[in-house]
């Protein structure tokens, strides 16, 4: 069981819908000020924007710690652009997938040749401008 994985998305899923709604009654205020007093866009104002805050800072430290930070995957993961993965992070990240994959003889299955150098290059270009880019923007 992926504990990480479980937590981000009862967090997504918990912390989408509120701000969605919020968001909605901001957005249509004519229709929601029809059977709700004008008050509650002030707070609804306040806690949608609270929220997009919280939920920025959050994704953002969770994002930035899991794909650039971590200690075998700094300075950058290319997998977002490559699609592919060395074996030996299949079996130190996922070891539950790796023998469910062995026993069932499918790994080889899904073995594919690892990208070229340009296309190595270029993911590791585009990540680091990327990763600039988001940087800059918090700062």
């Amino acid at each position: 069981m992926d504990l990480l994985g479980e937590i981000w998305t009862f967090l997504l899923s918990s912390g989408g819908c509120s701000p969605s709604a919020f968001g909605l009654m901001l957005w249509f205020p004519e229709f929601f000020t029809i059977f709700l007093p004008g008050w509650i866009l002030n707070i609804m104002t306040i806690v949608h924007s609270d929220e997009a805050a919280v939920g920025f800072r959050f994704i953002f430290t969770v994002h930035f710690f899991n794909t650039h930070f971590r200690p075998s995957k700094f300075p950058i993961d290319t997998v977002i652009f490559t699609g592919r993965f060395p074996k030996y992070e299949l079996m130190e990240e996922r070891p539950e997938q790796y023998h469910r994959l062995l026993a069932e003889k499918k790994l080889e299955t899904h073995r594919d040749k690892y990208p070229s150098v340009a296309t190595d290059l270029f993911s590791t270009i585009m990540g680091f401008a990327m990763l600039a880019i988001g940087l800059l923007s918090v700062f």
